[in-house]
């Protein structure tokens, strides 16, 4: 009986940790090699940015202030290190495809699966927050009457935790969008264009515009100044906290805080290594343009903040429209009703491909067989899958109605982190692993070409390095050549490491105040646990 249980749970793990071989591709549908890094670079600019016209706001007067600056600098540096990570997880698999089809292929079907639900977190939470960013400069536009209306009439009755009125306006949005990609509606290289270069358009006008209109001493705001704004201001809404004052009110905590909040928009990465295969020469082409696409994202993220705190202090910031209230705070009036109306265009392109792209990732997982048959029907007239398109959007809607939309940020700063997590700890585990074949073809090429060693002498196989004391070939190895000892180390290894970075977090958020303190329990537990 011990001996049977013993064998379905080793045939339950197998099945958790069992890769999806690649099938062979014919030589026409292989694809040219016809890219080069600007071409990459233009794939990664051209996934949809305009939720940084509203983050931007948010995070400046809530989380960071002026400092905002220096928290996009962070998350640069970061962004640099997951490209690497990204760049080497993408060279392991022969064939370009999502960080979905990398963790099946190369970690197993456990690991696609968690990988597989991230994604779509993250994108059902990026739609809420697309429909409910478009609603609020939608209402922006025509004077905040709809807002007005509709917290008049739901704001007593709404949960303390809840957005202050429902959102049906997000939800109409997400239906409608939803309607579009039944009926077929994709984007093309030209809808693309437009929208890339509307989007270098505004990010440049507005970080003109910061130069002209713009005032350093907004950068150096007191106490006093923050008073003469509040007794001048008819709307207190529009007032933010003013924290310690200067260019960073709320502290080192606040840069931090605001560092992990934009993560996402760095999201591009994937798309340049996908399509990095198609380059001539991806070993150059790869590391030139993932540089050269951060470097400019960290350049227009930051002169869009630096533009926005220096015409506006950054406690007066519209948090859901800040852009356009921003040329109206200075006088230009018409420019902010021209950035809204670009704004709410490219804020529907990114709605439009981000929900598209949920859509795939729902039909690829149940072709895969990680999530219900039911979901993959689909529109027999025009081929799209209606199911998954229906059920995406009815949760992404209801989400929008319910939640307010800073709270819908972090959801989804929380969804990015996680993906970049499991690819950066995938390629730490890929890399002491024995080198493994991916493709069906080349499996059944090398069983063939190992039919007739099968019966050689024990005598004249090669033993494994460190298989006799593994502490040993741990601290010593003998080889550098991954073997399978070397693996299953790491699998421990890193299986402590999440261990102990899991503590050390939840020590570090219910706790900050005595370990920072100096209480010795608490501070002693946080210095062993980084050690």
């Amino acid at each position: 009986m011990s001996r049977m249980l013993g064998q379905r749970v080793r045939q339950f793990g197998e099945k958790l940790v069992r890769r999806q071989p690649l099938e062979s591709r014919e030589e026409s549908e292989i694809p040219t090699l016809h890219l080069n890094t600007l071409n990459l670079v233009l794939f990664g600019v051209n996934t949809p940015k305009a939720r940084i016209y509203i983050l931007a706001g948010a995070m400046a007067v809530y989380v960071s202030g002026p400092a905002v600056i220096v928290s996009l600098l962070l998350v640069a540096l970061f962004a640099v290190l997951c490209a690497f990570c990204f760049a080497e997880f993408g060279a392991r698999v022969p064939r370009s495809g999502s960080v979905y089809l990398y963790s099946y292929v190369t970690m197993g079907q456990l690991y696609a699966f968690i990988t597989g639900w991230t994604l779509i977190l993250h994108l059902g939470v990026a739609t809420a927050y697309l429909t409910r960013a478009w609603s609020y400069n939608f209402d922006s536009l025509i004077g905040n009457h709809i807002s007005q209306k509709l917290e008049g009439m739901f704001s007593e009755h709404m949960p303390s935790f809840l957005a202050p009125y429902p959102d049906f306006v997000a939800l109409a949005l997400v239906l409608l969008m939803a309607g579009l990609l039944i009926l077929g509606v994709h984007d093309s290289a030209l809808v693309r264009k437009v929208s890339a270069g509307c989007n270098v358009l505004v990010l440049s006008f507005m970080i003109l515009s910061g130069f002209i209109k713009g005032d350093l001493h907004n950068w150096q705001l007191t106490e006093q100044d923050y008073k003469l704004a509040t007794s001048g201001s008819s709307d207190s809404y529009s007032l933010g906290p003013l924290g310690s004052g200067g260019f960073v009110p709320f502290g080192f905590e606040g840069i931090l805080q605001g560092a992990a909040m934009p993560f996402y928009s760095f999201l591009g990465l994937n798309a340049i290594v996908t399509a990095g295969k198609e380059t001539p020469n991806p070993q150059r082409s790869i590391p030139w343009s993932l540089g050269i696409f951060i470097s400019s994202c960290f350049l227009a993220y930051s002169g869009v903040t630096a533009a926005l705190t220096l015409m506006v202090p950054y406690y007066q910031i519209h948090p859901y429209s800040p852009l356009p209230q921003a040329f109206h705070h200075v006088g230009w009036a018409p420019a902010g009703y021209l950035v809204a109306v670009v704004i709410l265009c490219a804020l529907l392109y990114s709605l439009h491909v981000v929900m598209l792209t949920m859509s795939r990732l729902i039909c690829a997982m149940v072709e895969d067989g990680l999530l219900f048959r039911g979901l993959g029907k689909t529109y027999a007239r025009r081929g799209t899958p209606i199911v998954a398109i229906l059920v995406s959007a009815t949760l992404s809607g209801i989400l929008a109605v319910l939640f307010e939309i800073f709270h819908l940020v972090e959801l989804m700063s929380i969804g990015a982190l996680l993906s970049y997590f499991l690819v950066t700890f995938s390629v730490l585990i890929l890399r002491y692993q024995p080198d493994q074949n991916f493709s069906k073809k080349e499996k059944a090429e090398e069983e063939i070409e190992m039919e007739p060693i099968v019966g050689a002498s024990p005598l004249e196989s090669v033993p494994e390095a460190g298989t006799s004391n593994p502490l040993k070939s741990l601290c010593d190895p003998i080889s550098t050549t991954p073997t399978l000892k070397s693996g299953q180390i790491v699998y421990g290894c890193t299986f402590l490491l999440v261990l102990l970075l899991t503590i050390l977090s939840l020590l570090l958020a219910l706790w900050p105040s005595r370990v920072f303190s100096g209480d010795p329990g608490f501070t002693a537990g946080a210095v062993l646990l980084l050690l």
